[in-house]
């Protein structure tokens, strides 16, 4: 396939793979998105009213709405 290049080991297993960053970019995105995601599936929660009063305190959202 254009612009994909799979790296293999010694047996011809497929062990990487490079993808050109013009041409599916916005794929290695979503496919980084997801992998941090499921990375951090076990790390505690907090939820947005929280996150909201933190960012009041720091300033960085109006105190307001």
């Amino acid at each position: 396939m254009k612009g994909i290049e799979y790296i293999t080991n010694d047996r011809g297993a497929k062990r990487a793979v490079v993808l050109d960053l013009k041409e599916y970019g916005e794929l290695w995105e979503d496919v980084f998105d997801t992998l941090v995601a499921w990375k951090r599936r076990k790390e505690p929660r907090e939820s947005l009213a929280s996150v909201k009063r933190a960012l009041r305190r720091a300033g960085k959202l109006p105190t307001h709405g």
